[in-house]
């Protein structure tokens, strides 16, 4: 039998006795982390990115990201019922595939959320040029942080820090009220914008203007670049705290179903409505010359000129609000990811040190710091958005490979949510996930490769110098097919309609098709490769987390 985690109180709190991630997030806690990171600066300013690309064929696009993310979010309903970890989403393809599989997905996990409080942040900086005493913290022209802008959010990223420091049921309290407001704006805001300032006559093709603007290329280019899926990120937040959940294997698959289906009809309504409250002085011979008009503050400006301006301000000050709790709820997010990764043995142990209070400290201030350095080389909200979209759905891919495995290793183990028809839906899933890392393009692509390469150089440190003492089972020869995976799938970009040739050797269908082939033959490889059941259920019990005490949920 191969070596994995000890999960004894002192390797799991790394000396702390009797602390532990304390189990006091019931349902709606659950539901409202995973809805409240939903619902962020994606609602926004996704509306006015995706007219831009796809013109009111976004509508469209935003049903296919919704489609997409709500079958990613079936899977890690099952898995996140199945294996209630804390930093779930990181350690699901850990129990599967090994370390190798585990190191890397659970990188792409803490990459793509150590990223989106910043965003977030850049957002809320972003809205906030309509007040005086905030015109200096950004160029109005480009939307680049200033000097005084990136101190400015540095200190912003210190608050969620500080909240953070004062215990997941604090956090849960306060995320819970943020929610409310942050679903009841949106709604509101469609509502007032349906009967007041809404012109069904937009749709209609005019003056250049067309409903399939960009074609087919348009409306999938938008589903990745234009924030519809990056607005969705978040459902899988439920799972992350799964360590802390009162009832992890009763609320979790309804939490991470709940709060897609919440985030659909929203951002499908604020799509709709944003087109038909455009003016009709304002619509120009394109729908990208219509939408950048609205760059600075989408919603807001529409409101404004419907003569609806006590509801633009209601918008600035939810531009606020909305960025910020979903800031918020990552940093949270993140901290467990490093603490599941520390548990396994790719992070230094010390990120596996709680506060009295259970909060892992050392996650939260890494958080801080790199997302505060992210400022630097990404200091605008659009500058961010396709590289997290792209990390995300990278993280997202090894849920599908991991159920798979799962019920062919498995198939015996309690599953208190079973996805139906899991083996067609389960590779349907993959596929998706790689569509999309497909239409986001080479230009971005080629950074997360980068990033990629950086994670396994910290991987290799941090054993190379001793910072973790827990043994990992590598699992090479569960994890072979990764490295096939990560190399081809980025060549396939490079050669597709999405890539840096004006020629591609695979012009748009055959590289999806090409694509489909590709990620089916990866996904059956992974899933005939996984580890052996009775490796997987020992990696699992010596994995889960210790409770401090007796559950205390939060309603």
């Amino acid at each position: 039998m191969t070596t994995v985690v000890d999960p004894s109180p002192q390797s799991g709190t790394s000396g702390q006795s009797g602390a532990g991630l304390r189990r006091n997030v019931g349902f709606i806690g659950l539901l409202w982390v995973s809805t409240g990171s939903i619902i962020g600066s994606g609602w926004l300013f996704g509306s006015q990115k995706a007219l831009a690309a796809a013109g009111p064929a976004a509508i469209i696009s935003w049903a296919i990201g919704g489609v997409a993310v709500a079958i990613l979010a079936l899977v890690h309903a099952e898995l996140g019922g199945m294996y209630p970890f804390s930093g779930g989403t990181a350690r699901f393809p850990h129990l599967a595939f090994g370390g190798i599989g585990g190191a890397s997905f659970g990188w792409f996990s803490w990459l793509q959320s150590v990223a989106t409080a910043p965003i977030e942040v850049t957002a809320m900086i972003s809205y906030a040029q309509h007040y005086r005493f905030a015109s200096g913290f950004m160029h109005a022209d480009t939307g680049v942080l200033t000097p005084v802008g990136i101190v400015i959010s540095v200190l912003m990223m210190g608050v969620f820090t500080g909240i953070n420091f004062l215990s997941v049921r604090a956090l849960a309290r306060t995320n819970s009220a943020l929610t409310w407001w942050k679903v009841a704006v949106p709604l509101f805001t469609i509502l007032i914008l349906a009967i007041f300032a809404f012109h069904g006559s937009n749709f209609a093709s005019a003056g250049g203007r067309t409903f399939f603007n960009g074609g087919v290329k348009g409306i999938l280019s938008a589903v990745s670049t234009s924030g519809i899926i990056f607005a969705f990120l978040g459902f899988e937040q439920a799972d992350q705290l799964a360590g802390e959940s009162a009832n992890p294997k009763k609320h979790i698959p309804r939490a991470v179903i709940g709060s897609v289906i919440i985030g659909l009809i929203i951002y499908i309504a604020l799509q709709i409505v944003f087109i038909g409250a455009i003016p009709g002085s304002k619509l120009l011979s394109s729908w990208a010359a219509t939408s950048a008009q609205f760059v600075t503050g989408p919603f807001a400006l529409v409101a404004t000129l419907a003569s609806l301006g006590w509801l633009a301000t209601v918008l600035y000050i939810d531009a606020v609000i909305s960025p910020g709790g979903t800031g918020l709820i990552y940093f949270t997010a993140n901290s467990r990811v490093a603490y599941g990764m520390s548990r396994n043995g790719y992070f230094p142990a010390i990120y596996e040190k709680l506060t009295s209070r259970g909060v892992p400290w050392a996650g939260l201030l890494t958080t801080w710091v790199v997302g505060s350095i992210a400022f630097l080389p990404f200091p605008s909200w659009q500058s961010l958005v396709g590289l997290i979209t792209s990390a995300s759905v990278l993280m997202f891919a090894g849920a599908p490979l991991a159920l798979g495995a799962f019920r062919k290793r498995i198939p015996h183990v309690e599953r208190p949510y079973r996805l139906p028809a899991a083996s067609v839906l389960s590779p349907i899933a993959f596929v998706i996930a790689n569509f999309i890392i497909l239409w986001t393009g080479w230009d971005t692509d080629w950074k997360l490769g980068v990033c990629v390469l950086i994670g396994f150089a910290i991987l290799v440190l941090n054993r190379v110098l001793k910072l973790n003492s827990v043994p990992v089972n590598w699992g090479w020869r569960n994890a072979i097919w990764l490295p096939v995976y990560l190399v081809v799938l980025g060549l396939i970009v490079l050669v597709s309609d999405f890539g840096p040739f004006k020629h591609p050797w695979l012009p748009l269908g055959f590289d999806m098709l090409a694509t489909t082939i590709f990620s089916l033959v990866i996904y059956y490889w992974a899933v005939n490769s996984a580890a052996d059941a009775e490796t997987i259920e020992a990696t699992a019990a010596l994995s889960a987390d210790i409770a401090a005490d007796e559950p205390e949920a939060i309603a």
